[in-house]
């Protein structure tokens, strides 16, 4: 039996990625899955390869108001949530003296802000005993090169994610952080390794990763579903490190 029969999800980010990941293997266990991206085009050509148990939606997590717009949209269409993961995410790789305000209030308004009011407006919706699942990064755990502002970004939400688990207890709903380390995803090309650096950019990773190389965005969706899942079932307030090990180093 397909694990997410009949569940409902929601996936911010979900037109690329590790967010298309988990909207993909949400849907091929049986999910209708609702995504969330930037770009209407995007967001259009992401829906059409995931098929019919896909719904689109266009906002930026960064606007408080599109968290409104979602829960409207989600209780019109489908009337209450099973699994919400707040995958949106973006990161400025600069030294900590080279930081403006600007940057510093983007990162921290749709890494930290926009999950804050992402769950809380979508929490009456949630069906006692669902899943929250909150992508964050092994940067709050492993000090990395100008990724200060990031980290801190990341290591609030799980804060929220350890906070919420116990204030939600009696709605059974579970709360969970997934932290991916270096992931084969669109977004290496958008910090800048493109082709041309892409072999060195790997080597260099894999030296690192004690598993010797990327994840792949499909190894994290698995980690997404178990979360998602009754085989997730008595997990609540963790961190799900799926970074190869490279935390550890």
């Amino acid at each position: 039996m397909k694990k997410l029969l009949g569940k409902t999800a929601v996936v911010t980010g979900g037109n690329s990625g590790i967010g298309y990941a988990a909207a993909e293997a949400f849907i091929a266990e049986g999910a209708r899955v609702a995504i969330l991206g930037r770009r209407k085009d995007a967001v259009d050509a992401a829906v059409a390869q995931l098929g019919a148990s896909a719904f689109g939606m266009v906002g930026d997590v960064a606007d408080l108001a599109t968290h409104d717009r979602v829960a409207a949209e989600v209780r019109e269409r489908f009337g209450a949530v099973d699994i919400y993961m707040a995958n949106a995410g973006m990161n400025n790789i600069e030294p900590s003296t080279a930081v403006s305000v600007d940057s510093y209030d983007v990162q921290f308004d749709t890494n930290t802000r926009a999950v804050f009011f992402g769950v809380t407006k979508v929490l009456p919706l949630v069906r006692d005993g669902g899943s929250i699942i909150i992508t964050g990064s092994i940067a709050s755990a492993k000090v990395l090169e100008s990724h200060a502002v990031y980290a801190g970004s990341k290591a609030a939400i799980e804060a929220f994610a350890r906070a919420w688990a116990l204030e939600f207890k009696s709605r059974k709903i579970r709360f969970n952080v997934l932290s991916p380390g270096p992931t084969d995803t669109p977004i290496l090309e958008k910090l800048g390794v493109g082709a041309a650096h892409r072999p060195a950019f790997e080597q260099g990773m894999a030296s690192l990763i004690p598993l010797g190389r990327l994840a792949q965005s499909a190894e994290l969706a698995r980690a997404a579903l178990f979360l998602a899942s009754d085989d997730g079932g008595f997990i609540t307030g963790v961190n799900l490190r799926v970074d190869g090990g490279i935390a550890l180093t």
